[in-house]
């Protein structure tokens, strides 16, 4: 539902820089039963308050509608703000650089918001199921399921789980990207190939790519040329900040891996299978092959403040959600998803290997921190701590 027509686009064009292509996954298998199992993701949750009258979505007239209710009632700071302007959605008729869809996200939830649109779209993380399909009606606090969306968002690029991506094109003046160079994009893409049908903001350090621009001549669909400064308004802020789009890129893919050796685990994978999953994932956590920061980069919102100050912090202040900025996204190289239901919903052996290869990776400074912060640590742990 979030990149919709991208998935077409990038069904024949080359994954991006690092990923490994992996064959969908049976959402039916008995182990899985991902249309019919029961489900404890946000929107999930959110709607069993709503039913017993716990809690009331507000309507705010002027184009907003259920946004700021539904994102105070997931905990989604608006500050989390990135806008894409690329036709990569099922409103696609009603994006375009001047009408950018709007993205907000958690740790579990992201929702993107059209102005003007007929709802709202969501994918909410349930633990075990991955990533979960909603839409919210523009006029009534409904939430729908939605599976056709797999069409789209299960595939290579979520690594053959439901799953959300970033995308990166090359969009023409309407937005409508061109079929040629589209790619997904994480921490591990070239500065270069990235954000190409975006609003990237920054205070200084750009890490200029694809951003912010479009291709004004049909001849030259990969020529890229400045936008004018866009002006958000009618949206929740004035941002479209680069260190909240950087997070969601890492975390996106994040997910996904998290949510593939899960499926892997539970249908009982050949080891040789589960082994190349894990060591994906463990790899990725440990920011394996990220792109160096070229210059320090400063973003525009409050996000690179409210962000870190969710923690949890160890008994020095630490946190893994700290940002570095400065030659890297963050100061500590591993990734804060450890923290996630997903990744405690993991068959304890499997987590009994992702911490033994972790253990042998991650540096004192790591070591220390989740010594103080993850509860479900191997007591060898501690011993070296």
């Amino acid at each position: 539902m979030f990149l919709r027509l991208l998935a077409g686009t990038l069904a024949a064009a080359p994954l991006a820089h690092a990923q490994v292509y992996a064959e969908n996954l049976p959402v039916d298998h008995p182990a899985i039963h991902y249309f019919q199992g029961p489900l404890d993701d946000p929107i999930a949750r959110l709607s069993k308050r709503i039913a017993t009258g716990d809690v009331k979505l507000p309507f705010r007239d002027g184009g907003l509608g259920f946004l700021p209710g539904l994102l105070d009632a997931l905990g989604v700071n608006p500050d989390t703000q990135a806008l894409v302007f690329s036709k990569t959605s099922f409103q696609a008729s009603k994006i375009s650089p001047r009408n950018p869809r709007a993205i907000y996200f958690s740790d579990n939830v992201a929702v993107g918001f059209v102005p003007g649109g007929d709802g709202l779209e969501i994918a909410a993380l349930d633990p075990k199921q991955g990533i979960v399909f909603y839409t919210l009606d523009a006029r009534k606090p409904e939430f729908t399921r939605h599976d056709t969306c797999l069409q789209c968002h299960q595939g290579p690029a979520t690594m053959g789980v439901p799953g959300v991506f970033i995308g990166s094109v090359f969009p023409n003046s309407a937005g409508s990207p061109s079929r040629a160079s589209a790619i997904i994009t994480d921490h591990r893409t070239p500065f270069e190939d990235r954000w190409g049908g975006w609003y990237v903001d920054s205070n200084r350090g750009a890490q200029k790519g694809r951003a912010n621009s479009v291709a004004f001549n049909p001849s030259e669909p990969e020529k890229l040329e400045a936008l004018p400064k866009f002006a958000p308004n009618g949206y929740l802020t004035m941002t479209s900040d680069i260190v909240a789009l950087m997070t969601f890129e890492h975390q996106t893919q994040m997910v996904n891996l998290i949510t593939r050796l899960g499926w892997l685990a539970r249908m009982g994978a050949p080891k040789a299978e589960l082994d190349a999953a894990m060591e994906a994932a463990v790899s990725y956590m440990l920011f394996t092959d990220e792109a160096p920061l070229k210059e320090p980069l400063e973003g525009v919102s409050t996000f690179t403040q409210t962000f870190p100050a969710r923690g949890p912090r160890d008994h020095l202040g630490r946190s893994l959600r700290d940002f570095d900025l400065k030659q890297r996204l963050f100061r500590y190289p591993l990734s804060f998803v450890i923290y996630s239901e997903a990744f405690d919903a993991l068959p304890e052996s499997i987590r009994a290997q992702v911490y033994k290869r972790l253990y042998a990776s991650v540096s004192k400074p790591v070591l220390e921190i989740l010594c103080d912060t993850k509860k479900d640590l191997p007591a060898y742990w501690q011993a070296k701590n």
